[in-house]
């Protein structure tokens, strides 16, 4: 027999091993959990980027009605233009539908 490497022996020696492993019911139970339970982390993690990102938009989208209270204000006392508050009207309302539009998505995922 040739004069062979201990390290090369260990190599020969895991890739045995991993092929009897893998052949077991058990390792395709665990991978078959292991597939499953990524799939669904990533569909929860999914659903709570939108919902963050929902909530996100809707609190701007309540600070620019704050806002858009005040220039609106403002406006009828003549001290500011009616440009301010058609800026803040576009403002809250992109952000409001933008904040809706995020739980829609996860209502419409979750069905």
């Amino acid at each position: 027999m040739a004069n062979v490497s201990t390290a090369r022996k260990l190599g020969i020696a895991a890739r045995i091993a991993v092929q009897q492993v893998s052949r077991t019911r058990t390792w395709g139970a665990l991978r078959s959990s292991t597939r499953t339970t990524v799939a669904h982390t990533g569909k929860v993690m999914n659903q709570l980027w939108l919902e963050i990102t929902g909530f996100t938009f809707l609190a701007l989208a309540a600070f620019g009605a704050l806002i858009l209270v005040r220039e609106y204000m403002k406006y009828h006392a003549g001290e500011t233009s009616s440009s301010r508050v058609l800026v803040a009207t576009c403002f809250t309302l992109m952000f409001a539908w933008f904040g809706l539009t995020s739980f829609w998505r996860v209502k419409k995922k979750g069905s």
